[in-house]
């Protein structure tokens, strides 16, 4: 069954340039893991007239209390690669919409919270596959990557996000 790469949240991020090519969720086969050297890239929005930059993005108003007003919102992409700020082992079931069959083992998961390199903002998100927090420390270089949430092999869906990965820089 062909499956089709679908991401979980609709404009935050993009698989363009990857394997497959063209945006998260356009149909390519496969769930391999593209890093930032591929094109993958979180999606954010920047206002004209302040400069502000928001992840998740942001597309009705500039969120910004300083800001002058009247700016436009336009997509850019965000830095590829950050600094650990902080993380942690997620030791629970996680809601919806997160997929957990509650008669499978539970494995620990490790969240890691990103600083941006140009951007200076904080991200959320998931290790990479494999990335216990014992190899992760403050002031890491990593780089995000996609990663697969979920797949549901009765329509073929592989529901993409991102990741965060070692790059082997230090702080």
């Amino acid at each position: 069954m062909e499956r089709t790469r679908t991401p979980v949240v609709s404009g935050w991020f993009t698989e363009a340039g990857g394997e497959g090519g063209g945006a998260a969720g356009a149909g390519s086969e496969g769930t391999g893991a593209e890093g930032a050297e591929g094109g993958f890239r979180l999606l954010g929005t920047r206002c004209s007239a302040c400069t502000a930059v928001f992840f998740p993005r942001e597309d009705a108003y500039c969120r910004n209390p300083h800001c002058p007003g009247d700016g436009r919102l336009a997509e850019v992409p965000l830095s590829p690669r950050g600094r650990v700020w902080s993380y942690t082992d997620g030791r629970y079931r996680p809601p919806a919409p997160y997929a957990s069959d509650p008669d499978a083992p539970w494995e620990p998961y490790t969240l890691v919270a990103v600083e941006l390199e140009a951007e200076g903002m904080v991200v959320l998100g998931q290790a990479a596959d494999g990335v216990t927090v014992a190899d992760l420390a403050v002031g890491m270089e990593v780089e995000v990557v996609g990663g697969v949430l979920n797949e549901d092999t009765d329509t073929g869906t592989v529901w993409t996000t991102w990741r965060f990965r070692p790059t082997g820089g230090t702080a």
